[in-house]
């Protein structure tokens, strides 16, 4: 399998394959919000949805993805920015509350990790494997 390298503070690492292109289709998935209900790609059919997929809301690049996601997504039409990490639930919900996230959806796959998985994103290797 081909892998793609990214960075995590700054020490390269590999995921399961390559990063998926804008516009690629994906399978649906069941996803995990902040609050525990479950969200899937198909609800949110008949709109664009960009989705920012990252390891963690406690890392700073990551977080700072959310924060920049959050302040943009009400200008953007007709749009979801669906904002997913492997963090729990609980995790997210501190992070959304202190930093008044409340304009993007954000959702974990820690229940189902057939998402990363499947779109090539699974980290392989490194800090966070």
């Amino acid at each position: 399998t081909i892998m793609a390298q990214i960075t995590l503070g700054g020490t390269p690492a590999n995921t399961n394959g390559n990063l998926p292109a804008n516009g690629t289709a994906i399978n649906d998935h069941t996803l995990t919000q902040s609050d525990m209900s479950p969200v899937t790609l198909s609800s949110q059919r008949g709109k664009k949805v960009i989705l920012n997929i990252f390891p963690s809301v406690d890392t700073g690049v990551c977080a700072m993805s959310v924060r920049k996601f959050n302040e943009q997504a009400s200008s953007l039409d007709n749009t979801t920015v669906i904002c997913i990490s492997k963090d729990l639930p609980f995790a997210q919900a501190r992070f959304c509350g202190a930093e008044g996230i409340d304009k993007v959806i954000v959702a974990s796959d820690f229940r189902d990790p057939s998402f990363a998985t499947e779109l090539g994103v699974l980290i392989e290797d490194g800090a966070f494997a």
